[in-house]
């Protein structure tokens, strides 16, 4: 298990309060650079920033709603994202009156939900991604978006660059450019 610093355990102390108080979200903890599976907090911690009694903590590990990491000791470690779930168990059970089996699978759908959203974000270019490449063996990647990579494609066809068509009269949404290596 990875050993963090008292500042960093801070940190994430922090960010935990933010999450329980609905003043954060596991998207922003992660975009900030958080590690939200990332098992730090003791049982004892958890139900002190959640407001969640241990014996509930440990029923919910019991029946999977969370699956803490553990130390070598096998003591149980949370993370963000189990800080997220358990306060959300918490709201959904006690204020909205849904049985476990409910919120476990409504927990799942959000989780999946965020998923998607995320790859949403990263195919669209909302994360700074816009470019494909694709390699020989057909494995397509990923790549930001650079000042370098206009410069070179300038410098590579001058001023002769095309834009890619859509149809013989419509002008497509994005530019393009197809770049191949022709081995002898």
């Amino acid at each position: 298990m990875a050993r963090i610093t008292r500042q960093q355990r801070r940190l994430y102390e922090m960010c935990a309060m933010a999450i329980v108080e609905r003043r954060a979200n596991l998207d922003g903890a992660s975009h900030v650079g958080f590690d939200i599976d990332l098992p730090v907090f003791s049982v004892g911690r958890v139900g002190e920033l959640a407001d969640i009694h241990p014996q509930t903590l440990r029923q919910y590990d019991r029946q999977g709603l969370v699956v803490p990491g553990r130390t070598d000791g096998g003591a149980r470690r949370y993370s963000l994202r189990d800080v997220d779930r358990l306060v959300q168990a918490q709201h959904l059970s006690q204020d909205e009156g849904i049985n476990l089996s409910g919120v476990m699978r409504i927990l799942e759908l959000e989780e999946e939900n965020r998923q998607l959203r995320h790859q949403v974000q990263e195919l669209t270019g909302v994360a700074g991604f816009s470019v494909f490449t694709a390699d020989m063996e057909g494995r397509i990647t990923q790549t930001r978006r650079s000042h370098r990579a206009r410069q070179w494609r300038g410098a590579a066809f001058g001023h002769d660059v095309r834009e890619l068509t859509a149809g013989e009269s419509h002008r497509a949404q994005s530019k393009s450019v197809m770049l191949w290596h022709q081995s002898d």
